[in-house]
């Protein structure tokens, strides 16, 4: 039977399915991606409304800019949280882009992460945007794919010191 997904701003109801999602990155000993992931959430309601004032652009610190949280919900569960920058700084255009996302390491390998970032892009369009950038490491090939099947056409990659990495630039044109 095929999933009943629902694509959802942040909200009080799963926040017991969201904080398994943070565990189970936390226990799998990978990062958390996207950033909005390492938010303190203890105070459920302060973090929902940290997470709309950012959508907002409101008391962001120096250097960033506005961006919007979304959970991508199947049957109830947390499986992947995407964030989508509103727009781009220089630092942003190296590495960051408009859109990272994360999906739980037990929702993985599904077809999860092509619907959150498909679902993302329509948030982005609904946004004006007319295209948006995404990067990955290289060698994150499951990231790679999930970027080329939404659409995504290489630009550049470079070594980055600090990441000790290659990290690959895709836009994906919104029009």
């Amino acid at each position: 039977m095929t999933p009943v997904l629902n694509f959802e701003s942040p909200h009080f109801e799963l926040r017991d399915s969201y904080r398994d999602l943070i565990r189970e990155f936390r226990d799998s000993g990978e990062p958390l991606v996207p950033f909005p992931l390492a938010f303190p959430n203890e105070d459920f309601p302060s973090f929902l409304n940290r997470l709309a004032a950012c959508s907002r652009g409101e008391g962001l610190p120096i250097g960033f800019v506005p961006h919007s949280t979304y959970w991508l919900v199947s049957d109830g569960v947390v499986v992947g949280v995407a964030n989508l920058r509103h727009s781009l700084t220089d630092a942003l255009r190296r590495e960051g882009g408009n859109i990272g996302y994360g999906v739980r390491p037990s929702a993985r390998r599904r077809g999860f992460a092509h619907e959150l970032v498909k679902r993302t892009l329509a948030r982005a369009r609904g946004l004006g945007m007319s295209e948006v950038l995404l990067t990955c490491g290289k060698l994150n090939i499951a990231s790679v794919r999930t970027i080329l099947r939404n659409g995504g056409i290489f630009v550049s990659e470079e070594f980055l010191p600090e990441r000790g990495e290659v990290v690959q630039r895709y836009r994906i044109a919104l029009t």
